[in-house]
């Protein structure tokens, strides 16, 4: 063991498709040994019931309010943690007792920071209770109440991540729903910002239209073309245009007008959407990147890596390609804020989130009996 803390992370993006769990040895500062990790899909109902809740939550102006369905998802999300993390301890044959903390994300099913209002399911006693280690839940609200955006949270562990990237400066570019960069400088400089739409954009507009969860490998809109009047208009939003630190809600975007277009046109302007959005993040670094690093589910459509080598300068490449292990980057990063939130080191910083000076964060719970 290389370090102090061994930790297993869960998250489960705004993709809202699954929950992601890897252990991680660490320190909580420049020690990081990446364990195995594994992914366990949401199934059909609990999609439903989360939609359901962030519907809601749209309705309500208090974070800790569980209101129906939100109480009913909490329950049947945590339930769904607790045996993903029982099922990766198996695989891994590590003990719960050999664990020392869960770093537990939960399910964001609102985002609204400029509100003051941040919501992730997720019960973060009943995790431990379930799993019988000490869990750390509830990252973003201490941000949020600092007047922070509350996100992104995983440029700490990025700059762990960059001491094994010899290019800088460097962008760890995370594709999820929304999709999200930090830059790391030549000289440790962090930036971090939600770019605009990341995978949900073109996920929802194939199942609505399809039934299937996604466009796979790219391969719809890779057969369309790119309608640049509708691009042109999808650009136009304010958000582009408006400095960093920012964020998004999930559904910020929704309601793109693409009426008229067809399934495969349709998915190749969203893909073209998600690479130019990111185009426009360059505007507001701090120099130009050298190496961006695809991390998240984005980087397994081919046409939306194509389209960011198109739209970027700098080499673009997939995580593994930089030594890196690109479907558990966040839940890796989750497992090593869990580690810094017991030290109380920072989760966050002025360039990161906005808040006003470094704040740690997160809400230790623990397991009955440890």
């Amino acid at each position: 063991m290389i370090s102090d803390y061994l930790a297993i992370g869960l998250m489960s993006g705004t993709s809202m498709d699954g929950v992601d769990a890897a252990l991680i040895e660490t320190d909580g500062e420049g020690l990081v040994d990446t364990g195995p990790g594994i992914t366990l899909a949401y199934p059909p109902d609990l999609v439903t019931l989360i939609r359901e809740a962030a519907v809601t939550a749209r309705t309500i102006t208090d974070r800790l309010a569980r209101p129906e369905p939100l109480a009913t998802a909490e329950r049947r999300l945590t339930e769904l943690h607790a045996e993903t993390v029982h099922r990766l301890l198996s695989i891994a044959d590590v003990k719960p007792r050999e664990v020392d903390l869960i770093g537990f994300h939960g399910q964001t099913v609102l985002h609204r920071p400029e509100a003051g209002l941040t919501i992730q399911l997720g019960d973060g006693p009943l995790l431990a209770s379930m799993t019988g280690i000490d869990t750390v839940a509830d990252f973003r609200a201490a941000d949020v109440a600092a007047g922070g955006q509350g996100a992104p949270l995983a440029p700490a562990f990025h700059r762990a991540l960059a001491g094994r990237v010899g290019d800088r400066p460097v962008v760890f570019l995370n594709i999820g729903g929304v999709a999200n960069l930090t830059f790391i400088g030549a000289d440790g400089t962090l930036s971090a910002f939600d770019t605009g739409p990341g995978n949900a954009l073109i996920d929802d507009w194939v199942r609505a239209r399809t039934g299937a969860s996604c466009d796979v490998d790219g391969e719809l809109a890779a057969r369309g073309s790119v309608d640049h009047t509708v691009l042109t208009a999808l650009l136009d939003d304010d958000y582009f245009g408006m400095p960093p630190p920012k964020s998004l809600d999930r559904d910020h975007f929704a309601g793109a007008a693409l009426d008229g277009l067809s399934l495969e046109d349709g998915a190749a302007t969203l893909t073209a959407f998600t690479a130019a959005g990111v185009a426009r993040a360059i505007a507001h670094l701090p120099a130009a990147p050298r190496l961006w690093i695809a991390c998240g589910g984005g980087r397994h459509n081919t046409a939306l890596m194509a389209a960011l080598r198109r739209y970027l300068p700098g080499r673009v490449v997939a995580a593994e390609d930089a030594g890196v292990e690109g479907d558990y980057v966040e839940a890796h990063a989750f497992g090593y804020l869990a580690v810094r939130s017991l030290k109380r080191l920072p989760l966050s910083w002025p360039s990161t989130t906005g808040v006003p000076s470094p704040l740690t964060g997160g809400v230790l719970c623990c397991a009955p009996g440890r």
